[in-house]
């Protein structure tokens, strides 16, 4: 599997997350953020248990090739 890290969050303590990978093989992203936590928020969604939800902050968008046109 060939992951592209495209970018890391600027504003990030330490610089260790968010991240956005692309999956070149594949053709998805893989996001690596804030787990969520917050048992409000949680019960709003409905998560199968093969899944999880993470968290990560609207500047982010602009590290997706689809907003940036290809950058």
């Amino acid at each position: 599997m060939a992951l592209i890290k495209l970018g890391k969050d600027p504003k990030s303590p330490d610089g260790g997350s968010p991240t956005i990978y692309l999956d070149e093989e594949i053709g998805n992203y893989i996001l690596q953020g804030w787990r969520v936590t917050d048992a409000n928020r949680l019960a709003q969604l409905d998560i199968p248990g093969h899944e999880t939800v993470i968290e990560f902050p609207k500047r982010m968008m602009q590290f997706f090739p689809e907003v940036s046109h290809g950058r």
